[in-house]
């Protein structure tokens, strides 16, 4: 995936209307770099099989992996949170940014660098008001109008409905047109998800992505690290 991207030109807007203290959500505040959405990767416990979610992660960022998602649709909530706390001592080591999907009470437990929602968990302005300024938020997004309320409800970056049909994701696929007109209206980084491989991840960031989210290519894999370079 990592080496599918190579070469090919990337524009990430900044959203320069909002605040300097907006501006500053777009570098981590403990080191003041600049978030890198290139390559994250998503768990998935049906996909990975007998791997433990901590072996899947070290691989992915062996592989090249510039963030982490921890997704934990059906798991209980103190498993959810015992395995977030493990993969958080490893993506702290590699001074990698851990997100947490829907859940804001273990982002929060845990000290993610921040949560990822869509469009059926908490409004993306409480979320912010929960989290504060100082970690980040992602806000899953199918419609323009979804790109206006998450640009100015406090997110840092998009991710989209499905790009490409995709078996982890149960809305129809927006295809690269419809990809397109949702990273021209939005002025934050916009994340590409659905189906994402290494044949096709180039041709999202040709209309507009900052970067890729991938589940099944590499969770899926057989070698995680491979499949991640």
């Amino acid at each position: 995936i990592i080496f599918s991207l190579i070469g090919v030109p990337v524009f990430c807007p900044v959203h320069a209307l909002f605040s300097i203290m907006r501006l500053a959500h777009f570098f981590r505040p403990t080191s003041l770099r600049p978030v890198d959405y290139t390559l994250c990767v998503l768990t998935d416990r049906v996909l990975q099989g007998s791997r433990s979610t901590e072996d899947v992660v070290r691989a992915a960022i062996k592989g090249g992996a510039t963030m982490i998602q921890i997704r934990e649709k059906d798991t209980p909530t103190r498993t959810f949170l015992e395995v977030a706390q493990r993969v958080k001592a490893i993506t702290s080591a590699a001074q990698v940014p851990l997100i947490i999907n829907d859940r804001v009470d273990v982002a929060l437990a845990v000290d993610a660098d921040g949560v990822h929602i869509g469009q059926e968990d908490m409004p993306c302005d409480v979320v912010r008001r929960l989290i504060g300024w100082d970690k980040l938020l992602g806000v899953t997004v199918g419609t323009v109008q979804e790109v206006n309320v998450a640009m100015y409800g406090g997110a840092d970056y998009i991710g989209t409905d499905p790009v490409f049909p995709t078996s982890t994701k149960s809305k129809p696929a927006l295809g690269l047109e419809g990809f397109r007109k949702l990273c021209e209206s939005s002025s934050l980084p916009v994340v590409a998800i659905g189906g994402i491989t290494a044949q096709n991840a180039a041709s999202t960031v040709r209309q507009g992505a900052c970067g890729v989210a991938v589940v099944s290519a590499i969770v899926g894999a057989e070698d995680v690290e491979g499949a991640t370079r």
